[in-house]
């Protein structure tokens, strides 16, 4: 309910729907919600059964379908996980550029070489509209005051939301940084960020609370970049997955607290993304056949797939 509420295009959240379309909530809907048109992607949604989840909607003549995000699977993501643990735990010599990795879509893909070892090759292909479609197109206007926060935000997840929700409250215009896949590898480890650069730009950027990113933002707040972003203050959350940076040699954020313009906020929620992979990995049976299953429906609809005009 958090994460979708604080998607950007949502207007109103309906909790506890049902997966099937039935005629009794597809007639609450239309008469109590005032919805014109129930929309999903071109790829099939069926019910254990085999049937149609919308075919409902069909005959009411009230279906539309919009073009499906290629490159965007959950089923993709769930296997990275899974992957990402496996491989740790069966790979003490750290050269990772020959594992092997099995994705969704029924490619056997590696890890991208020359780079630090952790970033996955992705099935997205972001465009420049793609990313003028989830960018606000506003600037902080003359005399806002802008607040700073990075991190890497992988898995963007409720967590992440209500500490972004807390940080734009502290000014006028939220400024995100995301760090470099490479960063996020050197600073938390070898098999992270289980979603790459632009995944998780785009996933930052479509939340309501945050009007700009930095995509590939430096580890360290210099001077420079506070005056070039006009900064008036940086943050960072109590609950993070590396919260060690003042122990180490360089401390990211050394120039912000000489400025006296660096603040910790207490993070409103317990959740980091190793504690979204443990929740996959402790039922990692049956996401490993849950994803099995969609892997064959997502083989089926790439190879049927045609050109569907819009996205």
């Amino acid at each position: 309910m958090i994460m979708v509420s604080a998607v950007k295009w949502v207007d109103e959240v309906i909790p506890d729907a049902p997966y099937a379309i039935t005629e009794d909530f597809m007639n609450k809907l239309f008469n109590e919600y005032n919805i014109d048109y129930i929309i999903h992607g071109d790829d099939p949604c069926l019910l254990p059964d085999g049937t149609d989840a919308y075919a409902l909607a069909k005959k009411a003549g009230r279906y539309k379908q919009i073009k499906r995000t290629e490159g965007v699977s959950s089923t993709d993501i769930v296997g990275r996980m899974l992957l990402c643990v496996r491989e740790r735990s069966v790979n003490d010599s750290h050269n990772h550029s020959s594992l092997q990795r099995q994705f969704s879509h029924g490619h056997s893909q590696k890890f991208e070489d020359g780079g630090s070892g952790g970033t996955r090759i992705s099935h997205f292909l972001p465009t420049s509209r793609r990313i003028v479609q989830f960018s606000n197109g506003k600037g902080a206007g003359p005399g806002a005051r802008i607040v700073y926060i990075d991190g890497a935000f992988d898995l963007f997840h409720a967590g992440h939301v209500q500490i972004l929700k807390l940080a734009r409250g502290l000014g006028d215009f939220l400024l995100v940084g995301i760090h470099t896949d490479q960063t996020v590898s050197a600073n938390i480890g070898v098999h992270r960020p289980i979603m790459n650069l632009h995944e998780r730009s785009l996933s930052v950027l479509a939340c309501r609370y945050v009007d700009e990113v930095i995509i590939g933002a430096p580890w360290e707040v210099s001077r420079d970049m506070i005056t070039t972003f006009n900064i008036s203050l940086v943050v960072h959350g109590t609950v993070a997955e590396n919260n060690d940076f003042q122990k180490g040699k360089c401390d990211p954020y050394a120039v912000p607290m000489s400025l006296r313009i660096f603040r910790v906020l207490d993070s409103p929620l317990d959740i980091t993304t190793t504690t979204i992979i443990k929740r996959i990995v402790s039922n990692h049976e049956a996401y490993q056949k849950r994803n099995e299953k969609k892997a064959e429906s997502e083989r089926r609809y790439y190879e049927g797939k045609t050109y569907v005009s819009g996205d």
